[in-house]
């Protein structure tokens, strides 16, 4: 199992999953060691069902065998134990701020996205409307700034993930036309300065077999 300074970590995760990724990404942005698991969730393992009995879902991050559950709060997690490269603001409010939209980022923005993408064609045209609202409203929170935060990649960010990596894949299967230069120029931008960064670039899962995976569930 790998080391840190800091013991042991262990993440059980899917290679395919956004909330794993923002797990991997905040480690990755961290410098931290660590032993990854993809799970099977169709037939889920033992230390899975052992390390998030509650949810039974992934990611899960143990560390000196103590786990963790949920993306967000692991990402906290990491972010208050291994102190460099701060994802978090020291201001209350700016931190305050960022759990704001990481919150809703998770509550209204992403579900409205992900049903916009799978959705049947009868409830399409409204799915879309909304998941368009949806990113308007996060345009404006990150407004003119490079990343969420500022000039460096922070929570919001991260938990953005999957508007920034996923939603490509996905509106080119489906035909959609949802996050682009044109109806969002300035978020389109963080996309590309996002998955462009070289810590991000590898810790996200090759297009083609991330393409390939939701192709097949079309």
């Amino acid at each position: 199992m790998s080391t840190t300074e800091h013991g042991e970590v262990r993440l059980l995760g899917k290679w395919s999953s956004p909330f794993s990724n923002r797990v991997d990404l905040a480690l990755k942005l961290k410098g931290v060691s660590y032993k990854y698991s993809d799970e099977n969730l169709a037939n889920k393992s033992d230390d899975l069902l052992k390390f998030n009995p509650v949810y039974k879902k992934v990611p899960v991050l143990v560390h000196n065998g103590n786990p963790i559950s949920e993306s967000l709060v692991i990402v906290e997690y990491i972010d208050e134990t291994w102190t460099n490269n701060s994802l978090l603001s020291q201001d209350p409010y700016e931190r305050a701020l960022a759990r704001f939209w990481s919150k809703t980022l998770d509550d209204k923005i992403l579900p409205a996205i992900w049903n916009a993408c799978w959705i049947d064609e009868k409830g399409r045209e409204k799915a879309v409307e909304e998941a368009l609202e949806a990113l308007k409203i996060l345009e404006g929170a990150l407004n003119d700034k490079k990343f969420f935060g500022g000039e460096t990649i922070g929570l919001v960010d991260i938990a953005a993930n999957f508007i920034g990596y996923w939603v490509s894949v996905l509106q080119e299967i489906k035909g959609l036309e949802l996050l682009t230069i044109e109806k969002f120029p300035k978020l389109f931008k963080w996309s590309q300065e996002f998955i462009n960064h070289p810590v991000i670039k590898e810790g996200l899962p090759p297009r083609d077999e991330l393409f390939a995976f939701f192709k097949a569930k079309a």
